[in-house]
């Protein structure tokens, strides 16, 4: 998959590649029983194993291990039969060891992609490695009258570092990889991608080139947040570099940070290369053995990918490849999907099979995700049951109720809930069914409208649709839209 030539900015390719620091859903840490919950007070989740004093020993936490295996399952990588666990030294105030206990040589995962889309092209980026490894502290540097705060509540959480290979040529194209990325964690629920509190964070390393040159030297862009900011760092990155090479001037490999505020990137140090961690085997962890039987086990417990399930959802329930793609935008939103379409099914309403998951997918589309968009909510946080969300399908596909009122029916629903007959009743929406009743009433719309029965008959369609909104005006829209017209139809012929 390839989205073509690369774009050039002012004459120079941009190579992008990038670490996400993806936060494990395991209650506890990577190789410690302290918990992982966010927002507790400063440096009250941290245990002996995690501030590395004297005497304790790490113990690796097998929910950890399985979750970076389901990962490497779902992109397609390599699952190491035997990895390493390794020390990476380095000094810092939030790291209390002195070294974080990685992977280095032998990771857990090898290889694998993650396939997207980006400007409308498909694309793949290759991944080189996923490893496990514990997080550091936080130096906290406000209200402390000057002084930096050591918050050691994170040192030991688990995370999988997912490192790409220098495959995407645009910050816009990094983002929808970064986002395609975020949604495959959290639809296999290894991660609950909230960036504002770290759980998803990424790393991005910028350099430029003339088109056909060796690579440049990159500057890695550090903790990324948004997938506002990692677009907005890039940008920022790639034109100071483009601007140091024009000039004449060279770009020194470095870490640097984004300042959100004003837009631009600073460095941070001067960028370390591997040797100068000091990586060696940690000698209190065993190398870490995956047996195939675990894999398979894991295997058999991952949900259906959404690429796979979007295919099927085309297949099965011959839904649009457009509509399939928003209802596997979540597994959350996948599984209401699913449950509102058997809901739809059970009540049968006088609709065939094939036509009740293009109607759920229909409500899906509008009113559930005008709501939910209005009100910042998740699927999860629905307040209509696709059971009930089901029935009021139901009773516009039997007539009961017209679209417009299924619409009053489905906020009230969701303001205050409710049985969605009772609700159809009390708030009068019940259409007009009867047809001796409506045949009058259609009678008497073409006796009090003669012209727009001659502009019919004279090949004016629109003088139609005036005489069925002359029958809804005097039904008070009560009347079953359908059924009017097949009457009008029958009393003009």
């Amino acid at each position: 998959m390839s989205s073509g030539v690369p774009p050039l900015v002012r004459g120079f390719e941009v190579v992008i590649g990038i670490e996400t620091h993806a936060q494990l859903s395991t209650r506890s840490k990577i190789f410690s029983g302290a918990a992982t919950a966010f927002g507790a007070p400063p440096n009250t989740q941290a245990c002996a194993v995690d501030l590395g004093l004297p005497g304790t020993l790490p113990v690796l936490n097998r929910g950890a291990v399985e979750r970076a295996i389901c990962f490497g399952l779902a992109v397609g990588a390599r699952i190491a039969p035997l990895s390493i666990f390794a020390r990476k030294n380095y000094f810092y105030p939030d790291l209390p060891k002195g070294y974080q206990i990685s992977q280095y040589e032998i990771p857990v995962v090898q290889g694998g992609q993650v396939d997207f889309h980006a400007g409308g092209a498909p694309r793949r980026v290759r991944l080189t490695r996923a490893h496990l490894e514990e997080d550091a502290g936080k130096s906290l540097h406000e209200d402390y009258a000057g002084a930096t705060g050591i918050d050691l509540n994170r040192a030991g959480t688990p995370l999988l570092e997912i490192v790409t290979e220098p495959d995407m040529r645009s910050s816009a194209e990094a983002v929808a990889y970064a986002k395609a990325l975020h949604a495959l964690v959290v639809w296999l629920g290894v991660c609950d991608g909230n960036m504002q509190e770290g759980s998803f964070r990424c790393d991005a390393n910028v350099s430029v080139r003339r088109p056909g040159a060796e690579l440049g030297t990159r500057r890695e862009i550090k903790n990324l947040n948004s997938f506002r900011f990692l677009q907005q760092a890039i940008d920022f990155e790639l034109q100071w570099q483009i601007d140091r090479l024009e000039d004449g001037l060279a770009v020194e490999q470095a870490t640097v940070l984004f300042d959100p505020d004003s837009g631009e990137t600073r460095a941070m140090r001067t960028k370390e290369d591997a040797h100068d961690y000091r990586y060696f085997p940690d000698p209190d962890l065993p190398p870490l053995v995956i047996e195939p039987a675990w894999v398979e086990r894991v295997r058999a417990g991952m949900p259906e990918l959404p690429a796979a399930m979007a295919e099927r959802l085309q297949r099965d329930d011959g839904l649009p490849a457009a509509d399939a793609a928003l209802m596997t935008q979540s597994l959350g939103f996948a599984r209401y999907y699913e449950a509102l379409r058997d809901a739809c099914r059970a009540r049968d309403g006088g609709r065939s099979a094939a036509a009740w998951p293009k109607l759920a997918a229909n409500w899906l589309m509008g009113e559930v995700s005008r709501r939910l968009n209005a009100e910042g909510r998740e699927i999860e946080a629905i307040p209509v049951p696709a059971p009930v969300l089901g029935a009021l399908i139901g009773r516009v596909a039997d007539g009961t109720v017209s679209n417009h009122g299924a619409k009053q029916v489905f906020d009230a629903l969701w303001g205050a809930g409710g049985e969605v007959d009772a609700l159809i009743e009390r708030m009068g929406l019940k259409q007009l069914s009867d047809s001796g009743a409506l045949e009058a009433i259609v009678e008497q719309v073409l006796a009090a409208n003669p012209k727009s029965v001659a502009e019919f008959r004279a090949g004016k369609d629109k003088a139609f649709n005036a005489l069925v909104g002359q029958v809804m005006k005097a039904t008070q829209g009560k009347a079953n839209p359908a059924q009017a017209g097949e009457l009008l139809r029958r009393k003009l012929a």
